[in-house]
């Protein structure tokens, strides 16, 4: 099998993990390297649906030993399988990054014969990048579960992130659907690269030339829909999990059902993008906006609002919070206001020193009035109009209700262009 036929296959095999970026690492390029990670040398490429992509993500192999029911690389599916070696994908990869394809390389693995086997391949296409070709550009490696820390530590020096994939969201599940994965062996080494990437840091501030380990700091990735947890459940462990000081994303992939013959797995047509994209949302109003994972989903309602997003849902549960003076109140009640973002609320805050604000500067500032209007307070809105007197069932169908097409006044006549 020829490189090319490698490559086609073990692309396709990669494009279920999400869990990748290229933010947070600075690893500046010199004189006797190649590539770098400094904004300046960005270069990207765009796929047929329109998402930027800079990097070349590949398997090293999707030969697995394992038996992930909800996995296409299952070793009991009969799919077209294919190994890099180390000098093929190293080669491979500086080729792109000279034809200026990719910016960098994100690399998982199936299991290869074992996690400790798989590992020393890994490391050794990034001893090539990293050592013979002096690449500097970006790395995402993914670490295996089980495999020796002294591996891990030694991928951890070469890649500028590690992700471990946490795979499902309790321990249950994992026993279920992938009974050859443990919870131990996946958060061991989620500890381990935590307390590297702190002691890096550390020994950096007394060290200037003190070897980085992995500076971008680490990622994990769960399936949502496969088994039964709750929305809550899930918001709950990535809570957790954002409270290690090194865990940069948690990614959601909605599971997709390509072993459709287990009757393990639930019965879906398709995946379940819509809660996929809520739990997005709310994972962005726990990093950003000041939000518990208690707050978004609560005891009464588990499940995240299929139909509404994640903060309106919570404000339309809480109308005795509202309404907020935008002229008076601070940042962090701004922020929970449906239509005011991060960038809006410090506008506000910053803006309101100067002078009173008021729909139309609110509307220059980008909150969308359409959502605000009925959770805050200023000089022009007219009193009665709020969440508290239309009640925030009313208020949830002003919002939900389809909009009504506006008619064009040449509609039905034949134009010249």
């Amino acid at each position: 099998m020829d490189v090319l036929e490698k490559l086609t296959i073990l692309t396709d095999s990669a494009k279920y993990d999400v869990a990748c970026t290229s933010s947070g690492s600075e690893r500046p390029g010199d004189e006797t390297g190649l590539g770098s990670t400094v904004a300046a040398g960005l270069c990207h490429a765009f796929a047929a649906d329109g998402r930027c992509i800079s990097l070349l993500k590949v398997l090293l192999s999707n030969c697995c030993v394992y038996d992930c029911k909800y996995c296409v690389n299952r070793v009991t599916n009969d799919v077209p399988r294919a190994a890099f070696t180390p000098r093929e994908l190293a080669d491979l990869t500086i080729g792109f990054y000279r034809r200026n394809y990719i910016e960098g390389l994100f690399l998982s693995s199936a299991v290869l014969r074992s996690p400790d086997y798989t590992m020393e391949q890994m490391i050794g296409v990034l001893e090539l990048l990293r050592g013979e070709y002096r690449f500097r550009g970006y790395i995402h490696a993914k670490a295996i579960p089980g495999a020796d820390p002294a591996l891990v530590a030694r991928l951890g020096l070469l890649a500028d992130r590690i992700s471990i994939n946490i795979e499902l969201p309790s321990e249950r599940s994992l026993s279920l659907l992938a009974p050859d994965k443990s919870k131990r062996a996946i958060l061991a080494p989620m500890k381990q690269v935590s307390q590297s990437v702190t002691q890096s840091k550390a020994e950096l501030m007394r060290y200037r030339k003190a070897p980085q380990f992995a500076p971008a700091g680490q990622s994990t990735q769960m399936i949502v829909g496969a088994t039964d947890e709750s929305d809550r459940d899930i918001l709950l462990l990535s809570s957790a999990l954002y409270g290690r000081p090194t865990m940069k994303r948690v990614y959601y992939s909605g599971f997709i059902p390509v072993n459709p013959y287990d009757k393990r797995l639930p019965a879906l047509d398709k995946a379940p993008l819509v809660r996929e994209n809520r739990l997005y949302q709310a994972d962005w109003l726990m990093r950003f906006y000041g939000f518990r994972a208690e707050e978004i989903a609560d005891e009464q309602t588990p499940r995240l609002d299929l139909d509404i997003d994640p903060k309106l849902a919570w404000a339309l549960r809480n109308p005795a919070f509202f309404p907020v003076d935008v002229n008076r109140a601070d940042y962090e009640a701004l922020l929970r206001v449906p239509g005011i973002g991060v960038k809006s609320a410090r506008l506000i805050v910053s803006s309101r020193r100067y002078r009173t604000l008021t729909q139309q500067s609110l509307r220059q500032i980008g909150v969308v009035m359409k959502k605000a209007q009925y959770f805050i307070s200023c000089r022009e809105l007219t009193a009665g109009q709020g969440v508290n007197e239309l009640r925030p069932e009313q208020v949830r169908r002003l919002l939900t209700a389809p909009q009504r097409r506006r008619q064009d006044r040449n509609e039905g006549q034949l134009t010249l262009f």
